[in-house]
């Protein structure tokens, strides 16, 4: 009796509390799929992941684990890929570069508006509003004098809001478009696969994952598996073999992960500045909504794909998220994300670093 009544204590912690946290991600990811919500695999573990940072819950996410997601996300984008996106970009190259010269310029706008009229200490909000390199944006506020939890706060709140917002509409544009659509078929999620297809995937996804991080190449564990991916999926006609199950897997991690991000201390010193950041944050939705507007009048682009591509940041989930969607163009979508973030990775911090010598000279009296 004693001793079966101390099994519990036997357990260590951390596995409890990883435990805890798979229920709860296995419960709530379950009825947001129910629910027809698109990415609902992945916002259950995320809203899941929230839920324990604010509860002190002691859980940390391997690196190796998110790496490996990345890996199979970016395998899952190589796959959805059409053959026709290399002529989708070719032919419309003005159209993609101007949507994501428009969403970078409204998001360092933003930025300096906010800095200069100090909603945040410092330039705080000048890091903070860049739509994504959100690590290398951290990692350089510093030197500027701006707070890297707020930061790391605004950066990572804005990713969820977008996730959030972008599976809303998604799931909005699925209800609107129910009567004409065919009945939901329960989803098979271990249907049979070739076992080699499987193990040349896995060997893509995780060895690309490991070379990209290697290599140091930014977001290397997401893009080089889906460069890889690309060529042997459209020039070679390899088939890339992602069962659900294994799907879900990627779709958590990369939950859990955003979601781990909110740790007490962080949640602390935000507290006072949350109005704030989420009014600066839906801000920056919206504008970036007012971009989806205009590829719908001017361009003829379908409204959910307008406002799939345009989201500004987190490229990750608003893939998953078309890609749980119906009649969504994958390759726009994933077009417009990618030529972003590599324009963000490539001048971001210079135009951060600009904005912030700027802002803090106009006001040289006050420091930082």
């Amino acid at each position: 009796m004693n001793r079966a009544l101390s099994l519990p204590r036997i357990v260590p912690p951390r596995l409890r509390a990883w435990g805890l946290l798979a229920a709860v991600s296995a419960l709530l990811a379950a009825l947001l799929h129910h629910a027809g919500l698109p990415a609902g695999l992945m916002l259950g573990p995320m809203l899941a992941a929230v839920l324990a940072m604010m509860a002190g819950m002691q859980v940390h996410l391997s690196g190796s684990l998110f790496i490996a997601a990345q890996g199979l996300i970016g395998c899952m984008i190589a796959r959805g890929i059409p053959p026709s996106v290399v002529g989708t970009v070719g032919d419309k190259w003005p159209l993609f570069f101007g949507g994501v010269a428009a969403v970078t310029v409204a998001a360092n706008g933003l930025g300096w508006l906010l800095a200069r009229l100090r909603v945040f200490p410092g330039t705080t909000a000048v890091w903070g509003a860049s739509p994504g390199a959100a690590a290398a944006m951290t990692l350089m506020a510093e030197s500027y004098g701006a707070d890297t939890r707020l930061v790391a706060f605004m950066q990572y709140l804005r990713v969820v809001c977008v996730a959030v917002v972008a599976s809303l509409v998604a799931h909005v544009f699925v209800e609107s478009g129910a009567p004409e659509a065919p009945p939901p078929v329960a989803m098979d999620w271990f249907p049979p696969v070739s076992p080699w297809s499987l193990l040349g995937t896995l060997l893509l996804a995780l060895g690309g994952a490991w070379l990209g991080r290697v290599l140091r190449i930014p977001a290397g564990a997401l893009l080089l598996p889906m460069a890889i991916g690309i060529v042997l999926h459209l020039v070679e006609g390899v088939t890339l073999e992602l069962p659900p199950w294994l799907l879900a897997l990627a779709y958590a991690v990369v939950g859990w992960n955003i979601g781990l991000r909110f740790t007490r201390p962080i949640l602390a010193v935000a507290w006072r500045a949350l109005p704030k950041v989420l009014v600066s944050t839906f801000l920056l939705i919206g504008i970036c909504g007012l971009f989806a507007v205009a590829l719908v009048d001017w361009a003829g682009i379908d409204p959910l794909t307008a406002y799939l591509a345009t989201s500004p940041g987190g490229a990750d989930s608003v893939a998953i998220i078309a890609a749980t969607s119906h009649d969504v163009d994958m390759s726009f979508v994933l077009a417009m994300q990618t030529l972003r973030f590599v324009l963000v990775v490539m001048t971001g911090p210079a135009i951060a670093r600009f904005i912030a010598a700027r802002v803090t000279r106009g006001r040289p009296a006050e420091g930082l």
